[in-house]
């Protein structure tokens, strides 16, 4: 199962997410990879890549594969990297992708990504794709390419609107592209529970019939410690607020969805 965390907002803790849920998932037992098609890499970095070391095996020359006529092709098998955590692969980001960028969409290459992790889908039982933030030709391959979409959200009136452009620009690419791509649901990041601004956005949003999942993600310091130390929380700080915060939202996510009961006499 592929599952892709995107918004067209920026600052809204895509990273932090993508990271964290594949982290879980890795601690859980489950042969996890991480996709970074942001070209700032901080998923990347949060794992302890460098995006400007010297590397091959990046998201990068993966996708320029696609393009380049006198390459060897390296197998896709190839291209995952090991973490420090078990079971949690990366295919890290790359400074090259803004320069490759017009290349694939002139030869639109939209859906290699897409074959590539169809190769990849019996290696791995769950994959993570983390996006940039707008809707540019890698975050649209990433929505062709995966199953099930988080939409991370902060409460701030910027944002709202902001959600409302992107579910337009997301029917629009399910109904050309990926019929079978799949709203799980709206994360609330960095939430003020305190305050009561927050509440009324997200009552804006409820009222637009959109899924919420629970818990709302609490604001703390202790997330950018956990991106300074390069260690998601489930391995920095199991046992704080924030970490149960995401193993609660992580297993919602997991749980299978119940079949309604028949009744048999009828």
């Amino acid at each position: 199962m592929r599952r892709i965390i995107f918004n067209q907002k920026g600052g809204v803790g895509k990273s932090s997410i993508t990271v964290n849920l594949a982290a879980l998932s890795a601690a859980s037992g489950k042969k996890t990879l991480l996709i970074d098609l942001d070209i700032q890499g901080n998923s990347s970095h949060y794992l302890g890549v460098d995006i400007n070391a010297k590397n091959d095996r990046t998201v990068a020359d993966l996708l320029d594969q696609t393009v380049s006529w006198f390459s060897v092709s390296t197998p896709i098998k190839n291209f995952p990297q090991a973490t420090a955590y078990e079971n949690l692969d990366i295919i890290p980001s790359s400074p090259r992708l803004a320069a490759l960028e017009p290349e694939l969409e002139r030869r639109y290459k939209i859906y290699k990504l897409r074959d590539a992790l169809d190769e990849l889908e019996n290696e791995y039982e769950r994959i993570y794709i983390d996006t940039p933030p707008n809707l540019n030709f890698y975050s649209k391959a990433g929505l062709i390419a995966a199953h099930k979409l988080l939409i991370p959200f902060d409460c701030d009136s910027f944002s709202h609107q902001a959600l409302l452009t992107l579910m337009d620009n997301l029917a629009e690419l399910r109904d050309d592209h990926n019929r079978k791509l799949m709203l799980e649901g709206v994360v609330v990041n960095m939430f003020n529970a305190q305050a009561k601004f927050p509440g009324q956005i997200i009552e804006n949003v409820r009222e637009l019939g959109l899924p919420l999942l629970e818990p709302f993600i609490p604001q703390s310091v202790k997330m950018k410690e956990s991106h300074y130390h390069q260690k998601p929380l489930v391995h920095f700080a199991p046992k704080h607020k924030l970490s149960e915060s995401f193993q609660a939202l992580y297993e919602q996510l997991e749980s299978p969805v119940e079949e309604p009961v028949r009744d048999k006499t009828a």
